[in-house]
């Protein structure tokens, strides 16, 4: 190892959500590297593992970029390696995962990982084989206890099912924060500004789960940190549109301007209704004004 390099503690898993069972491994490493004098560091992977190996790609919670950013936000964790899971790191075998690509190249002075954590080729390496060959090299290990809520195990498949039906205050006590979206403002139809509200259209990265259609209560927070109520249309508007491209379309309250080419965060608080069509630009707008008082209604309840 040269002595420029970086000490890192890393946490080691695929992070997709960014979950409470995520974040007791993370706030070990924040711990751990706060003793060790080390950067705060995860390994996560641009594809699902599974992805590569059953050929079927797996809807996920979060894109690279979201995973990244919770990460640091909720657990300032400082350097987040997104590993390109291709055919060489499918092949790599599991002791030359943690000496050669951990250690040597990323700098690992310890690492942590969840009790279920299978790497390497054929998904050979475990936790067991972690901590011994981490005893070998002398750096330290962690292996994390699976995490409960409600007496069920925090999992990323369980919370992809709760999105997908759109319950998101469950998916919230699950994640441990709301569920979030990341995108640049792509060009709309300006439907906002004949509703009276300013508008901003995202779509799903490609590979991201698309919640249950219908209208949420949400959040969305700007480039510069300011945060704003937003009443937001998951589906194809099925009113203004004849197209079948779905995005997320939010309603920002108590704002004017343009967002367009911004990146902007939407976190998303919970499902006030299904999508319906309806029979002109009068009654959405009705509608959206009902949903607007709504989203007031929730956030003001909420405690803060």
């Amino acid at each position: 190892m040269n002595h420029e390099q970086t000490k890192r503690v890393i946490a080691l898993g695929f992070f997709d959500g960014v979950h409470r069972g995520h974040g007791a491994l993370l706030n070990r490493v924040t711990e751990r590297a706060r003793e060790l004098d080390a950067v705060p560091a995860a390994v996560t992977f641009d594809t699902h593992p599974e992805k590569c190996i059953l050929g079927s790609p797996l809807p996920l919670l979060s894109s690279p970029t979201d995973r990244a950013d919770l990460m640091r936000r909720y657990y300032g964790v400082r350097d987040v390696i997104v590993a390109h899971f291709d055919e060489r790191m499918m092949r790599m075998p599991w002791r030359e995962f943690i000496i050669e690509y951990l250690v040597a190249e990323h700098g690992a002075v310890h690492l942590v990982a969840g009790h279920d954590f299978h790497f390497g080729y054929k998904g050979e390496g475990d936790p067991q084989r972690l901590q011994e060959t981490c005893r070998e090299l002398g750096i330290g290990c962690d292996i994390i206890p699976k995490v409960e809520v409600d007496g069920r195990t925090v999992s990323s498949t369980y919370i992809r099912t709760l999105v997908a039906q759109g319950e998101m205050e469950r998916a919230l006590e699950f994640l441990g924060h709301p569920h979030t979206l990341t995108n640049t403002v792509a060009r709309g139809k300006h439907l906002g500004s004949t509703l009276g509200f300013p508008t901003v259209n995202l779509q799903f990265p490609a590979g991201v789960l698309v919640p249950a259609y219908g209208v949420y209560a949400c959040k969305v927070c700007f480039e510069g940190g300011e945060t704003h109520m937003a009443v937001t249309n998951v589906g194809t508007r099925p009113t203004v549109d004849d197209g079948n491209r779905v995005n997320a379309e939010g309603f920002i309250l108590d704002f004017h301007g343009d967002l367009y080419g911004q990146s902007i965060r939407m976190e998303f608080y919970k499902r006030l209704r299904g999508e319906r069509k309806f029979p002109s630009l009068e009654a959405l707008r009705d509608e959206v004004m009902r949903n607007a008082q709504q989203t007031r209604d929730y956030f003001e309840d909420r405690p803060q």
